[in-house]
């Protein structure tokens, strides 16, 4: 299911059950967060809410804010429009094993897998309802020119401002009390590489300076880094554009741990079966969803210093310290007159990107097994924040088997940053963290079971020594074969008979 624009999405919500509306004017400095966090700390994830007067240093924004919109599996699921994360999950997986077809009924079957692809490349129009509202700043004094724009919804508040756009009227939020300003926490940033031309749509936390400049916080191992190196290189200024809200699928594909040069928009065409119609930015040559509801284009100087970004509250669940990276110049905001402002928070877990990292790696789990037949599941604990835990369980059918899915898992994309993997036998559920803590104290020891490698670290991790350095620790805690050099007889696992189970059940059944 494709939406039509954020507030469209927030409207699908409210018309669930899902939404909590705050109609009384909450402050954007810390106020929102104390609010959505113990929202999000709630069993299941709580509720969407949606702040109908955001306040920005005391003045009501224009502008409603949403948060916590996809802090739940059922509010994924609706964001993909499907029943449950699973069934998008086993669609694709079944994608992706498709072979050539041996009979005309399998021919058919993989020709309807193939017109599920057919809205997934993205196609240039020549407007879109982002451009109902134009501010440029690159004009003498500025200027802003308003468009007539569709029919708003009449289910939420529609804003009405008086004033032209900028980056301080916008509801950005102050999230913690030591963060070093207001930073936009659901950006999609836009950039291309100057040799290939090929896009990237990645999520990058923007912190605002002042009305017209920001942080651009990409860390080192992040495409956008790469792609502002080679502009760095040739020292010519590079175009950046920030887009935000639109389709719930987009910050969804810009956070997925796609292959570097997939475009991210064909990932959001193919999960809202619907195409990405892309519009041409005001003042730089990039493109961006036609329906988002705000843009923000401008540049990147590499003749320009970098500048400290920071402290974040992050979602490590401590401040990122100062950094510095390069500032992006803003040159244009446009938006939808009906725009509503999607945001999020991150911070101690459990919170709302566990739901959005636990939809990519169900997503792209089918990817894991095809390089790694033998693992049967993956999951990433709320307590990792991310990355830094991994349970994995594998089908182990020879020696070291786990130890190769450590080093494998290691080399995959942003798994490079996980600090610590365990590894566990088939029927071990990697959901249920108390069982897979059982079975780690009970299958290993610990100097034989363990082993500890270097590599790349996550530049937000304050632990390490050193910056986006660090070391790892993998863990088996499968059952132990003799070719690993085990001498013993492995215990069975204590388990009642099923003929006793079912007449217990039985018995039971009858008593109530």
């Amino acid at each position: 299911m494709a939406f039509e624009s954020f507030r469209d999405f927030v409207g699908q919500l409210d018309r669930a059950g899902e939404l909590k509306r705050i109609a009384q004017p909450v402050a954007t400095e810390l106020e929102i967060t104390e609010i959505a966090d113990r929202e999000m700390k709630l069993p299941g994830g709580g509720k969407a809410l949606l702040f109908e007067k955001p306040t920005v240093n005391g003045e009501v924004s224009p502008f409603p804010l949403a948060i916590n919109t996809m802090g739940s599996w059922k509010r994924m699921a609706m964001s993909m429009g499907a029943s449950s994360v699973d069934q998008v999950a086993a669609e694709l997986g079944s994608l992706m094993k498709a072979k050539p077809p041996t009979s005309f009924r399998e021919a058919i079957k993989l020709l309807g897998q193939a017109l599920d692809l057919r809205h997934a490349k993205p196609k240039l129009v020549k407007d879109g309802p982002c451009k109902e509202v134009v501010h440029r700043f690159d004009a003498a004094n500025g200027s802003s020119q308003i468009a007539d724009g569709g029919k708003p919804n009449s289910q939420l508040p529609t804003p009405i401002s008086s004033s032209p756009p900028t980056l301080l009227n916008l509801p950005i939020q102050k999230c913690w009390p030591l963060d070093g300003g207001r930073f936009i926490t659901l950006p999609c940033v836009v950039t291309k590489d100057p040799d290939t031309g090929e896009r990237n749509v990645g999520m990058y936390r923007i912190q605002i300076y002042d009305d017209r400049t920001t942080g651009m916080h990409w860390q080192l191992q992040k495409v956008g880094a790469r792609h502002g190196r080679r502009y760095y290189e040739t020292g010519t200024r590079m175009p950046v554009s920030i887009f935000i809200g639109g389709d719930p699928m987009f910050p969804f594909a810009a956070t997925a741990p796609l292959p570097d040069g997939l475009d991210e928009f064909l990932l959001a065409g193919y999960l809202r079966k619907k195409s990405v119609e892309l519009v041409k930015c005001e003042t730089n040559d990039l493109e961006v969803p036609a329906n988002s509801d705000f843009v923000i284009e401008g540049y990147v100087d590499p003749k320009e210093p970098l500048r400290d970004e920071g402290p974040f509250g992050d979602h490590t669940g401590y401040y990122t310290l100062p950094e510095p990276y390069p500032v992006f110049h803003v040159t244009a905001i446009t938006h939808r007159k009906d725009a509503v402002y999607p945001a999020t928070i991150v911070g101690k877990p459990p919170m709302e990107d566990f739901y959005i990292g636990g939809a990519s790696v169900k997503l792209f789990l089918p990817i894991f097994k095809m390089n790694f037949p033998e693992i049967v599941d993956i999951a990433l604990p709320a307590e990792g924040v991310f990355h830094n835990l991994v349970f994995v369980s594998i089908k182990k059918t020879y020696p070291m088997q786990a130890y190769k899915i450590m080093h494998g898992l290691w080399g995959m994309g942003q798994m490079m940053f996980t600090k610590y993997i365990v590894v566990v036998d088939a029927d071990v559920d990697v959901h249920n963290t108390s069982n897979v803590l059982f079975h780690l104290c009970a299958n290993t020891d610990p100097q034989r079971d363990s082993i500890f490698t270097k590599g790349p670290a996550d530049v937000l991790d304050h632990a390490t020594s050193e910056i986006a350095m660090g070391s790892k620790l993998g863990i088996d805690a499968t059952r132990k074969l003799a070719g690993e050099g085990f001498k013993r007889t492995w215990p069975p696992l204590i388990k009642m008979t099923e003929d006793v189970r079912r007449k217990i059940d039985a018995f039971f059944s009858q008593a109530k």
